[in-house]
């Protein structure tokens, strides 16, 4: 199993910037690829960012594309999401995941393991 817990979110105005950062216990982390998701108020759950077991890969939803980063330790056991020139439309709880699905391929991505959820508000 892999327990995950984001931390990060926060305020923000437009344009600026903002690292979120998930810290995973568990032995098995560094097996799993992981993803971070975003849900925003009366929108489903959906995909942001993908980045594979050994950190060799990374995919990333055409709305964030550009402008958010996605990295991992394996050392550490962390993932970390790098998000620049923030939007009012990045408003969102965002999810760090365990995949258990890489949906690069045919765009469909789920996680078997999630956390708490960080809230992330971009306004001015």
């Amino acid at each position: 199993q892999v327990q995950l817990v984001e931390s990060g979110g926060g305020l923000v105005q437009p344009g600026d910037s903002l690292r979120l950062s998930c810290a995973a216990s568990g032995r098995t982390f560094s097996i799993y690829d992981m993803g971070w998701f975003r849900q925003a108020p009366g929108k489903e759950r959906g995909f942001v960012a993908g980045i594979t077991w050994g950190g060799r890969t990374t995919s990333y939803s055409d709305s964030v594309k550009g402008r958010f980063t996605i990295s991992r330790d394996n050392v550490k056991n962390t993932v970390s999401l790098h998000m620049n020139s923030l939007k009012p439309e990045d408003t969102a709880v965002y999810y760090c995941a365990a995949l258990r699905k890489w949906g690069q391929y045919d765009g469909i991505w789920d996680g078997n393991y999630w956390g708490q959820g960080t809230q992330v508000t971009v306004s001015s």
